[in-house]
């Protein structure tokens, strides 16, 4: 069946990003493993390619893209070669970073953050989760306090994305002891500014090239022009980006399903075992044929939720079903699918164990899984 999603102008898209991920991505994907970094080198050619800074504005050097069908073929062809680790950081870029620093940034932040950002040349990262708050951002304890010509930051982040390389943090703080839900800001701290410090480079079970690390702020001060937004707005800024947020990660993991998928196709069809290939045995073909219509219904839900976003239609309760829905298939699929692989599922050097790994942070990061189940609980009982 025909998705009805993307025309000939994104398939010549597909084409480049093709030419970006043979060129730049399959021959260093084991060296980033090793260092647990994806290298500078891939941003600037991405942005060289136009495959970075889609949603950025033209005079920034960006693509001026609100049609996320050509994000989610990025997606889908980094995918194919098992580049999670790099999806997700540029996800993080374009799908999160880039669209806080257009929707809120004034002409001034833009031209200095943004025209950089969009063509790879430096690297953002978002700093919400501290250590013991996790999903819960009302917690959040690090502080912006006001003093003449700017903030004062003090505190620490953790599991922060890009958290080694980024040259720009926009950190979530407490500008408002008494605000509440008003009492935060966004304030963007750049690399070098004293007090601010990386920790160590998290070791985790997946992703492995893609940087993680805990953030420290002590006594940072940061000059006024850093707000980003206004003052006391974090909070409405962070829960109006969180749908996109949600899109793109039910869209990679949708993407990374399909593709482990075709790889055990044709590992099934080489694979021989008591003297057949393994695809001729009726268990492996009613597997295969479960997880194929699984991952049709799935992708027909995750298509749907694209198109929204591309008319800004998509809503945090729609965006919630996908993150949940898709990220709970892709973990299912992909353990159901290594096991076809036996033993050989198990070893890193095949794509499969590396997308085991890869998938389990899906159902943690952008809001755990109960955390999606909660909002889509609370409107189904406002509803009645």
């Amino acid at each position: 069946m025909d998705r009805g999603l993307y025309t000939a102008e994104h398939e010549a898209f597909r084409d480049s990003v093709r030419t970006y991920v043979e060129r730049e991505v399959v021959p260093n994907m084991v060296a980033w493993d090793e260092q647990r970094l994806v290298s500078r080198a891939a941003w600037i050619a991405a942005g060289r390619q136009g495959i970075i800074g889609l949603p950025g504005p033209e005079e920034c050097g960006g693509a001026a893209l609100t049609d996320y069908r050509y994000r989610n073929v990025i997606m889908e062809e980094f995918a194919v070669v098992g580049a999670n680790s790099l999806s997700s950081s540029f996800a993080l870029q374009d799908d999160i970073l880039i669209p806080y620093f257009t929707s809120l940034a004034d002409e001034r932040q833009r031209a200095r953050w943004l025209t950089p950002l969009c063509a790879g040349e430096k690297i953002a990262a978002i700093a919400m989760t501290e250590p013991g708050t996790g999903s819960d951002l009302r917690g959040i304890r690090t502080t912006g306090r006001k003093v003449a010509g700017g903030w004062r930051i003090d505190g620490a982040k953790t599991f922060i994305t890009s958290g080694i390389q980024s040259d720009l943090v926009v950190v979530v703080c407490r500008t408002s002891p008494e605000g509440g839900s008003d009492g935060f800001s966004l304030i963007v701290v750049e690399e070098g500014t004293p007090g601010f410090s990386r920790g160590r480079k998290l070791d985790k079970i997946g992703l492995a090239a893609q940087d993680t690390a805990e953030l420290f702020f002590d006594d940072v001060f940061v000059p006024s022009e850093n707000l980003l937004g206004a003052e006391g707005a974090g909070f409405r800024q962070l829960m109006h980006h969180l749908p996109l947020e949600r899109l793109s990660i039910a869209a990679n993991a949708i993407a990374s399903a399909d593709a482990a998928f075709g790889w055990t196709v044709d590992y099934v069809q080489q694979r021989q075992a008591f003297g057949q290939p393994i695809a001729d045995f009726q268990n492996t073909r009613f597997v295969l044929a479960e997880i194929s219509a699984e991952l049709d219904v799935t992708r027909a839900y995750v298509d749907k939720c694209i198109a929204a976003q591309e008319h800004d239609q998509l809503t945090s309760v729609e965006a919630a079903k996908a993150k949940l829905w898709a990220s709970e298939v892709q973990n299912r699929v992909i353990d159901r699918l290594l096991q076809l692989y036996g033993g050989y599922g198990y070893m890193r050097e095949y794509p499969i164990a590396r997308a085991f790994q890869d998938a389990r942070v899906q159902r943690i990061y952008g809001g755990t899984s109960e955390i999606m189940k909660q909002i889509i609980g609370r409107d189904i009982i406002g509803r009645r």
